[in-house]
C-alpha cells in the first residue's frame, strides 16, 4: 500500500489532508459520524483501489461519493464540511510550512511502521505534524512514562533505562510532561542520544519547546510530533489522547511509576489488553504506587536497571 502513496505533501495537498484527519473531531460537540478507522479505510481506498488523490475525490459530488466510495447518508454532511474547509486552509498551511512543519499521512513510506502495527487502521493517526528528523520515526524506539509526581527510585530508573536505550542506540520516546516523561528526555540527550516527543497539543502551539530545544532539533536529535490540529492548545483531554500515540510508537515500553488511576494506569492497561509486553519496575518495600498491580496484570517486571527478574 505505501508504494501508492506521495512521500512529500505538497502545500495544495496539505490543505485537504488536514480537513479529511479531523474530520471527526465536532467543534460543535455533537458526536462524529466518522470513526478513525473509517476516515483511515476511505483513504486506503482512494489512493490504493480508485488510484486517485484527496484533491479528485473532493473535486467530486455528494451523489459520486454514495456511489463510488459508498459513503453513508449520514456521513455525507462531514465530509461537505471538511471540502469547505480546506479551502479555508491555505494560511495555516503557509504557517506550518514556514516554520519547518512537514505533513506525513498514514500510508507514506514516511509513516513510522511501528505506530501503524501497534495501533492498527483503528487508532493510527490519519496525519502527523511533525518537526525535526524524521528519520528518528524509523529506528528502533523505546518509552520510559511515570508519573508526573516521580519518586526518586523512579527516576534512577528512567536514568539507568534511557541510558542503555542511547547506548544500544533506540530512540526514546516521550511526552514531554513533567516527571517521568521529562527525565527520560533529558537523560536521552544528556548521553548523545536522540528522542521523539509526542506532544498533547497542536504543533503551532509549543514555540516555547521549540526554542528550549533548538539546537537538538536542528542538529536531528530531536523530532516533534503530534496528531492534533496544529492550533489546538494544551489539555486534559489531548494528553490522554495523546499517551497512547506514545505506547504505539514504541518497540519497548517501560514503566518506572504509577499510580492506580491517570494516563500512565490507563495507558498500561490498554497496552496489556492489546497483548503489548510491558516492563515494569519492581518497587521497594514501602514504595506507595500501583506498580506491583500492574504486574500482577501482566507487566514483566524489571529491576532498577530495567533488567527483567525471574
Amino acid at each position: 500500500m505505501q508504494n501508492q502513496m506521495k512521500r512529500n505533501v505538497t502545500m495544495q495537498d496539505a490543505a485537504y489532508w488536514i480537513s479529511i484527519a479531523h474530520m471527526n473531531e465536532r467543534k460543535d460537540g455533537r458526536p462524529s459520524t466518522w470513526k478513525r478507522e473509517e476516515i483511515n479505510t476511505l483513504i486506503d481506498r482512494i489512493y490504493h483501489e480508485q488510484k486517485s488523490d484527496l484533491q479528485e475525490f473532493f473535486s467530486l459530488k455528494a451523489e459520486d461519493w454514495r456511489h463510488i466510495y459508498g459513503v453513508e447518508e449520514t456521513q455525507l454532511e462531514a465530509l461537505t464540511e471538511a471540502k469547505l474547509q480546506a479551502t479555508n486552509n491555505a494560511s495555516l498551511v503557509e504557517s506550518l510550512f514556514k516554520q519547518g512543519v512537514e505533513l506525513i499521512p498514514i500510508f507514506s513510506p514516511d509513516y513510522p511502521p511501528t505506530l501503524l502495527d501497534n495501533a492498527g487502521l483503528k487508532y493510527a493517526p490519519t496525519l502527523l505534524y511533525i518537526k525535526g528528523n524524521k528519520q528518528l520515526l524509523q529506528e528502533k524506539s523505546i518509552a520510559i512514562v511515570g508519573s508526573r509526581n516521580a519518586s526518586a527510585n523512579g527516576l534512577k530508573f528512567t536514568h539507568n533505562v534511557a541510558k542503555q536505550a542511547t547506548e544500544g542506540f533506540k530512540v526514546v520516546v516521550s511526552g514531554f510532561a513533567k516527571g517521568i516523561d521529562r527525565a527520560a528526555l533529558d537523560n536521552a540527550l544528556k548521553y548523545i542520544g536522540q528522542s521523539i516527543i509526542v506532544l498533547p497539543q497542536g504543533v503551532l502551539t509549543f514555540s516555547t519547546g521549540y526554542r528550549a530545544y533548538q539546537h537538538q532539533i536542528a542538529e536531528g536529535d530531536v523530532l516533534v510530533l503530534s496528531t492534533f490540529h496544529p492550533n489546538s492548545p494544551w489539555s486534559v483531554g489531548l494528553a490522554m489522547a495523546r499517551n497512547p500515540i506514545i505506547y504505539a510508537l514504541a518497540q519497548e515500553i517501560y514503566v518506572a511509576d504509577s499510580s492506580n488511576s491517570g494516563g500512565t494506569w490507563a495507558g498500561v492497561n490498554d497496552g496489556l489488553r492489546k497483548g503489548r509486553s510491558i516492563y515494569i519496575r519492581y518497587p521497594e518495600t514501602g514504595e506507595k504506587n500501583a506498580n506491583k498491580l500492574l504486574i500482577e496484570k501482566g507487566g514483566i517486571a524489571v529491576d532498577i536497571n530495567g533488567e527483567r527478574m525471574e
